[in-house]
């Protein structure tokens, strides 16, 4: 079947299409000055990801990976940590719905884990990102405020957490 989008856990078999979709993106189209060795995470999905609890997700289109997010759950802390956001330029914007869907699959994952709040930290240049995820309920976070168990990734310096307890 033509076009069919889907939504699945990746593991250390995926590393190589995962880093060929967000190193591109990261490099290249955003100028954000970062390379493999300042993220070794993408080269064991499973230890990073999966062992701490969260997980990592590939949106697929006709067997091309077009998108990823990742969780890194503290569950100590009923928190987790959004890594990884990316979707291929033009598989980007409303129409497909992507991004959202990749972020509502995260947030019911925490969900079920018990997880209460959620962190993640970009940059000001991805303002679309921004917008993004201040659509979503995401409140913007004065670094210093964050918790002590956030993994902050150098380059980024913008940061955001999302309230998961009920009202």
């Amino acid at each position: 079947m033509q076009n069919e989008l889907k939504i699945e856990r990746l593991n250390n078999q995926n590393c190589e299409q995962v880093i060929g979709l967000i190193l591109p993106i990261q490099q290249i189209e955003f100028n954000v000055d970062i390379d493999l060795a300042a993220q070794p995470d993408l080269l064991d999905i499973e230890t990073n990801y999966d062992a701490t609890g969260g997980a990592f997700w590939g949106a697929w289109l006709d067997g091309e990976l077009i998108g990823t997010i990742a969780l890194i759950a503290v569950p100590e802390h009923h928190s987790g940590a959004i890594r990884k956001m990316f979707v291929k330029k033009e598989f980007r914007g409303k129409a497909l719905g992507l991004a959202q869907a990749l972020l509502e699959t995260l947030i019911a994952y925490s969900l079920e884990h018990n997880l209460k709040e959620l962190y993640l930290g970009t940059k000001d240049i991805l303002q679309a990102a921004c917008r993004f995820y201040e659509r979503n309920g995401f409140a913007q976070v004065d670094m210093e405020k964050l918790p002590s168990y956030f993994p902050r990734m150098a380059v980024d310096n913008v940061f955001y957490s999302l309230d998961l307890k009920p009202a």
